[in-house]
């Protein structure tokens, strides 16, 4: 099977913090992976900071197509900048927050057809 996926087809998941669209899951046909355009505005002042959250059963991979961030973890805080790549291991709490002045945009790659976060 191929299934073309157009920009407009993407559905607006609605997350706190962050444009998150949806553009292949369990909802269009997907058996095994899930892929999202996220884009983090910029910080505005006395905004409060998203939560950590995490996936407990699966991995999560982020390629950084614009912008610059920093992804914290247990491990600590990463700046990540356009062509970088964040791999967060199955139920590793994380946040990946704008620290630049452009939205940061990013491709979310996962290894199931159904995803959701936990906190």
């Amino acid at each position: 099977m191929v299934k073309i996926i157009h920009p407009g087809d993407a559905t607006d998941l609605n997350l706190p913090g962050r444009k998150s669209l949806e553009i292949i899951s369990q909802q269009v046909g997907s058996a095994e992976v899930t892929l999202r355009l996220v884009e983090i505005p910029v910080a505005v002042p006395g905004e409060t900071p998203r939560k950590p959250h995490r996936h407990a059963d699966f991995e999560e991979c982020m390629y950084v197509l614009s912008g610059q961030g920093m992804t914290r973890t247990s491990n600590g805080e990463s700046e990540v900048s356009a062509g970088d790549t964040i791999l967060v291991s199955a139920g590793e709490p994380h946040v990946t927050r704008n620290i630049g002045s452009e939205p940061l945009r990013m491709l979310c790659f996962f290894p199931t057809a159904n995803c959701s976060e936990q906190k």
